[in-house]
């Protein structure tokens, strides 16, 4: 007859089949709101994996050397950053128990930061999903190719995967 043993107390740490640290789920955007079906891909991943979501941001830095030195706060215009949709992706994260980070990061490189937010968080899968109806098809692009050539992570591209 079969027997329930209850380990609770064994420590699990050092052995081989112990499960791994769960790497985070990266969910990128190019300052607009968040596609749908990315969304989706990125809160079941991390669900399913039980780990962290980042959600990074990216807003393209306009050459103003002026307002970047005086008030970098304003470097981004709140017309051109769809923040509150963003956050709202972030409040649905966390509503469903996923730990989540919003890093809202101004480069005037946005595949370079996020490769580097990638590296930095040890990410496990990079989710790329910009809404296609709110941002330029060509910097689309040319961003999700940069990512798929450079990434050290697996890549899932949103709308079509």
């Amino acid at each position: 007859m079969a027997q329930v043993l209850d380990r609770a107390d064994a420590s699990i740490e050092g052995r081989v089949d112990a499960p791994p640290s769960a790497r985070p789920v990266v969910l990128a955007t190019l300052s607009v709101r968040v596609d749908p079906s990315a969304e989706r891909m990125a809160l079941e991943s991390a669900l399913e994996a039980r780990s962290e979501l980042i959600i990074a941001n990216l807003m393209p830095l306009r050459p103003y050397p002026m307002t970047a030195i005086l008030a970098p706060d304003y470097t981004t215009l709140p017309h051109e950053e769809d923040l509150e949709a963003v956050r709202a992706t972030a409040k649905r994260a966390a509503a469903l128990g996923i730990k989540t980070q919003l890093l809202r990061i101004s480069t005037p490189r946005p595949t370079e930061a996020v490769l580097e937010v990638c590296q930095e968080h040890r990410a496990g899968l990079l989710v790329f999903g910009p809404d296609l109806r709110r941002t330029s098809r060509l910097l689309f692009w040319h961003v999700a190719r940069r990512i798929r050539r450079r990434a050290p992570c697996l890549v899932w591209i949103a709308p079509d995967g």
